[in-house]
């Protein structure tokens, strides 16, 4: 197992298909690794996670890991190390709360919700931004991005929501060839029924199964992964709103805007008048 020595905050997006870690690795820091997109398989010590998009995954310091990704397919993640020491003057001694408790149960992953997942990637945005800018507040800047983070896993857990249960290695593989046909096909009819009758699996157990390896229902993660791709096409392209709709799978324009509003917390056209506010000078 090979040892890495971090830096006391490093924080890095990328798409890609493969590690550049592949061997079991472990670090003197603290790990935090969101699922932007696609799907993928962690393994902490013995214990096999799925992810997949949404999806973030605590690593404590020391704690053995690798990536595993089978499909070689395409996913997008942000991770995020961070040393104790860097957080310095924050952590007080006020035993009702300690920045750190979210890893204290040891390692494990959560799911979040739609408007969960904008807000957390709201703040590694920030983060991102704010590490290479290199301004003399930027390193107090970060510890309080940091701090906004911590505590918001904390109330997650704290709420009662548990970390996703490890999968076993014949559930895991399932699954991901499940995940995977989803992230691929998300255009198409994807119904219980037909996802199990393609897979040779019963509608109870699939939904059982998939629900406890990547914390979503599968209606849940078929619509996830068309409302992220439709959050693209919104912020990148011209399209309508009801050619985006059809484009991503959905039947009508109505469901689409429910769909996306009970996720995203905003109507389509409202997200796209947002991200073109953002993007002017």
């Amino acid at each position: 197992m090979n040892f890495f020595c971090s830096d006391p905050f490093y924080i890095s997006r990328e798409s890609k298909s493969r590690s550049s870690i592949p061997s079991f690795h472990y670090h003197d820091a603290y790990e935090i690794l969101y699922i932007v997109s696609g799907e993928l398989h962690y393994c902490i010590g013995s214990q096999p996670f799925q992810l997949v998009g949404g999806s973030m995954l605590l690593i404590r310091k020391n704690d053995g890991h690798r990536l595993i990704n089978p499909n070689g397919a395409p996913f997008e993640r942000v991770t995020l190390l961070f040393q104790e020491d860097f957080l310095g003057g924050l952590l007080t001694e006020d035993s009702s709360f300690h920045p750190l408790s979210p890893f204290q149960t040891g390692s494990g992953s959560i799911r979040l919700k739609g408007q969960e997942q904008g807000y957390v990637e709201g703040i590694f945005a920030k983060m991102a931004a704010e590490s290479v800018n290199g301004f003399p507040e930027s390193n107090f800047y970060l510890k309080i991005l940091l701090s906004e983070l911590l505590v918001f896993i904390h109330r997650i857990l704290n709420s009662g929501r548990q970390y996703i249960n490890a999968s076993t290695n014949q559930v895991h593989q399932r699954i991901s060839h499940i995940a995977h046909f989803i992230n691929h096909h998300y255009e198409q009819r994807l119904t219980l029924e037909e996802l199990t009758s393609r897979f040779h699996v019963s509608p109870s157990h699939l939904s059982r199964t998939f629900k406890e390896s990547t914390g979503f229902t599968l209606i849940e993660y078929v619509n996830h992964v068309r409302i992220k791709q439709a959050c693209h096409l919104l912020k990148e392209s011209h399209l309508q709103v009801s050619e985006i709709a059809e484009s991503v799978g959905f039947d009508n324009s109505t469901h689409f805007g429910r769909t996306f509003k009970s996720i995203i917390g905003l109507s389509p056209l409202k997200f796209r008048k947002n991200h073109q506010a953002d993007m002017r000078p």
